[in-house]
């Protein structure tokens, strides 16, 4: 049988093939967190993910909202700078995280016996970056 591209043409496109077949299954190298400090030091990479995602769902925001970001021409994507402090909203949540955390130390363990739900995020800001907080927040404008 005779291949219309050869035999070379054949072994060249499978190797190529391998190649990019076994680049699938490589672990891809990621930094390691940095300057963290509420979070745990040791968070694994995909448990910092959720987090984030969580934070980010509760107050209806993006990664930009709290980290310094870049556009890089000919991405789709930002370059985010997230050991960087210079955005204040940074360093709110992570008083907002020491708050939700004291709360439910302190108060919510006591109350029922300790059965309530704890406290978190989207308890007070339900989606929005700044939290419902009083009555007249709720009337239809």
């Amino acid at each position: 049988m005779k291949l219309p591209f050869g035999h070379k043409a054949l072994t060249i496109a499978g190797f190529c093939i391998a190649i990019f077949a076994a680049q699938a299954f490589v672990p891809q190298h990621h930094e390691e967190p940095q300057n963290l400090k509420v979070l745990p030091k040791n968070i694994s990479e995909e448990e910092l993910h959720n987090v984030m995602r969580n934070y980010s769902m509760s107050l209806g925001v993006r990664c930009n909202y709290c980290h310094e970001s870049q556009k890089v021409e000919g991405q789709e994507r930002p370059k985010f700078d997230f050991a960087s402090d210079k955005k204040e909203e940074k360093e709110t949540a992570r008083d907002m995280m020491r708050m939700t955390e004291n709360i439910n130390k302190k108060y919510m363990s006591s109350i029922q016996n300790g059965t309530l739900k704890p406290v978190t995020c989207v308890t007070c800001h339900n989606g929005h970056a700044h939290p419902i907080n009083s009555v007249d927040s709720l009337k239809k404008q």
